[in-house]
């Protein structure tokens, strides 16, 4: 398919490994499989290569489109905002009990509860008042023809979750007990009068609601 917009998620770092809660810039590195998870996802993508390769400033992202750019040719450019959900007061911590007050929170933001914020970090709707921009500049400029290419964009995927799920009108519950593995995507279509719907999500296929999603081919594309 073309003319999609492609939220990656960058592929594995020594945070993921350690189950970090890394969210500050510029973050960790990705580990040997990261550089190959990346490399593979730019091999599979490399016969309709896109429009323009994005990625969040943070170092795990930049080494994931550099990877890709390897591969497709591809040049990334840089985009401030589509940086991670900010943990604020547990950044850096890997307890269950961090992990769990993030998840609740998370899981609030997908209920709606949008101005609920994480102390010291992130509310649902900051993250979406710095993310949504960029992504309507690369529609208006990238996305205006339905039969040209894909936009890819290298980002985080708590990120990718929340802002695909509002965008794509996504069922909140979905997106929160859905995670998204290493450089997995979720693909967005434009629709008529500036919309968005969501078409893939990780290796399932519209619709998300639980019962109708269906296994993708190809979870990649």
């Amino acid at each position: 398919m073309t003319g999609r917009l492609v939220l990656v998620r960058h592929g594995q770092t020594f945070a993921n490994v350690d189950k970090i809660l890394d969210t500050q810039l510029p973050g960790a590195a990705l580990t040997d499989n990261g550089h190959n998870q990346a490399r593979r996802f730019g091999a599979a993508i490399l016969e309709t290569p896109p429009s323009i390769l994005v990625t969040s400033p943070a170092l795990r992202a930049v080494q994931t489109a550099e990877n890709i750019a390897a591969i497709t040719g591809v040049e990334p450019q840089l985009r401030e905002g589509i940086h991670e959900a900010q943990a604020g007061e547990w950044e850096g911590r890997s307890d269950d009990d961090a992990h769990k007050a993030f998840t609740e929170i998370y899981g609030r933001w997908h209920g709606g509860d949008l101005d609920v914020r994480v102390p010291g970090g992130d509310s649902g709707r900051s993250i979406l008042d710095r993310y949504v921009p960029v992504l309507d500049s690369l529609r208006n400029s990238h996305l205006t023809d339905p039969d040209g290419p894909d936009v890819v964009v290298v980002s985080h995927g708590a990120a990718i979750r929340l802002v695909a799920a509002v965008l794509g009108g996504v069922d909140g519950t979905f997106a929160a007990d859905n995670h998204l593995d290493n450089t997995q995507t979720v693909a967005l279509e434009p629709t008529a009068g500036g919309g968005w719907v969501c078409v893939r999500w990780g290796t399932l296929l519209a619709p998300f609601d639980g019962k109708g999603s269906r296994t993708a081919d190809n979870p990649i594309s």
